[in-house]
């Protein structure tokens, strides 16, 4: 039986309400390299262009969209939302950059020498390090419980920045930054392609890169196309 096309307009709709409504179209899109989190406020026709698709094979693909009650977070409150994003998301990352960079200064020492990429695997991804794990803690430390009070008090809280833009534009760029590491990463390794000399090191550093891509991408999604957005609307009423 022939897949159904969802029907859209993928001139107005933006590819991160996409992935929002349609939650098992994230894992189509990360197959297909479509960037619906950094960029979520791309249309979909966009996105696709970008990612050399069109939306007619994108929207086929996704097929009929099926309800995911697990990824329904648009019915979650705010605090459900950023606690899932810290115990899930937060924690991954911290556990995911321990055993990558233990990987990847081990694998850049042994095998540098035949394989220039991973020298640079273990520069860029020290970046991303510096950049994700100072993000996380503003967001846990300052964002948050901002956001938190916010919601279960109906009042705005008293703050150093002012309105909750000001650093929701922070975490904006810094999320931009974060996918363009991740980008680099990627190019680096040719998309996590291993050498035929591969070690067993080698092939865990690729797997577990391209498995924190892939949970980063959801966790951004969650922040930018999700969270931000209800977080700055509900501000605008109080």
């Amino acid at each position: 039986m022939r897949r159904r096309a969802m029907n859209i307009n993928a001139e107005t709709k933006t590819i991160g309400e996409l992935a929002l409504e349609t939650p098992n179209a994230i894992a189509i899109m990360e197959r297909w390299q479509i960037d619906y989190c950094c960029r979520g406020q791309q249309s979909v026709a966009e996105a696709c262009r970008n990612a050399g698709v069109t939306p007619m094979e994108l929207l086929t693909a996704i097929g009929e969209p099926r309800i995911e009650q697990s990824g329904d977070w648009q019915n979650k409150t705010l605090v459900e939302l950023q606690d899932y994003i810290v115990s899930v998301h937060h924690s991954y990352t911290r556990q995911a950059i321990e055993t990558i960079s233990l990987l990847a200064e081990k694998v850049a020492n042994r095998h540098g020498g035949n394989h220039a990429e991973v020298l640079d695997v273990h520069r860029v991804f020290g970046e991303l390090v510096g950049e994700l794990m100072p993000h996380m803690m503003k967001e846990e430390q300052i964002l948050f419980p901002y956001v938190e009070e916010l919601e279960t008090t109906g009042e705005r809280p008293e703050s150093c920045f002012g309105t909750i833009a000001n650093p929701i534009r922070v975490m904006l760029m810094e999320h931009e930054t974060a996918g363009e590491k991740l980008v680099q990463l990627r190019a680096s390794t040719n998309g996590y392609e291993l050498p035929p000399d591969a070690c067993l090191s080698f092939r865990a550093l690729y797997e577990r890169l391209a498995d924190l891509e892939q949970d980063l991408h959801r966790h951004i999604h969650l922040e930018n196309n999700l969270l931000f957005p209800r977080a700055l609307r509900l501000e605008a009423y109080r």
